[in-house]
């Protein structure tokens, strides 16, 4: 199994003087996620290894492959003895339910992507329109004094990203505030890709009574797979992108960003804020 941490040396410069020392790196390789049936490969991301098959599940949830636990007959790492050793925990074979015949004309033009930018050019309000995802029901109220509780919960629980520095965060806490699972990762969709695939291999969806928070800011591609997962309420510590604030308001998800100690900005949907 690969590391999510690459040991390095580095020199610290300071005060005109340098010293060499050690240091740890957040690991980046590519992850390729393969079908068995029909044999294909469907997407490669730059990831930090761990919570691969989550990954993996997550993706093909957020981009409609897959719609419930049971179309995953089987996550495994790859077998093929002609692969070296060490790069097959780089490749997720993933086995659909016998007789499930996915769409995947839609990823035909995302078969890469980056830890950085999520499954670029997927920025179309019609295409979720068009997989049918309904507008987030009211019913979730959480307090401000929760909403502020989220951020050094999510920080504490960073434990990657206290040794690396370079590392994303995803989070899923219920209505207390109480956080329930947290996934890092270089890539921030990766990290909200691990957090959702493990909530579906768990058979916890659709996530309508919690929150999620996101290291950074809050992209279009985070509130897609939000979406999907149905979750009502995402917060980030950065700010939104327009298109994720019209992605919020369109589907009724409450999108709060900026969200620092005692302040954080609600972009749309406050009524599932309650205010003293």
């Amino acid at each position: 199994m690969n590391s999510s941490q690459t040991k390095t040396q580095i020199w610290v410069v300071e005060n005109g003087q340098k010293r060499a020392r050690g240091d740890r790196l957040a690991t980046e390789e590519p992850l390729e996620i393969r079908l068995v049936s029909p044999q294909r490969t469907v997407a490669v991301t730059m990831r930090s290894p761990g919570g691969d098959l989550e990954l993996a599940a997550g993706f093909l949830y957020s981009e409609g492959v897959v719609s419930k636990r049971s179309d995953i007959e089987n996550l495994s790492y790859c077998v093929d003895p002609e692969v070296d050793g060490e790069q097959r925990y780089n490749i997720v074979n993933v086995k659909l339910k016998e007789g499930l015949i996915p769409d995947l004309q839609p990823l035909e033009r995302h078969f890469y992507t980056t830890s950085a930018c999520g499954v670029c050019g997927k920025a179309s309000l019609e295409h979720l329109r068009v997989q049918g995802c309904a507008v987030m029901p009211p019913g979730l109220q959480v307090s401000a004094e929760v909403i502020y509780s989220l951020p050094a919960q999510l920080r504490a629980a960073q434990r990657i990203f206290d040794r690396t520095g370079g590392l994303h965060a995803a989070a899923l806490f219920d209505r207390e505030g109480e956080l329930l699972s947290l996934k890092e990762d270089v890539g921030r969709h990766n990290a909200l890709d691990k957090l959702i695939g493990t909530a579906l291999l768990g058979g916890q969806l659709p996530l309508s009574n919690h929150m999620i928070m996101v290291s950074g800011r809050a992209s279009f591609e985070l509130l897609q797979k939000s979406l999907r997962a149905g979750v009502p309420i995402v917060c980030a510590v950065s700010a939104p992108s327009s298109l994720a604030v019209s992605l919020a308001r369109e589907f009724n998800i409450t999108l709060v960003g900026f969200l620092r100690e005692q302040r954080f900005n609600v972009y749309t949907a406050i009524e599932r804020i309650c205010l003293k």
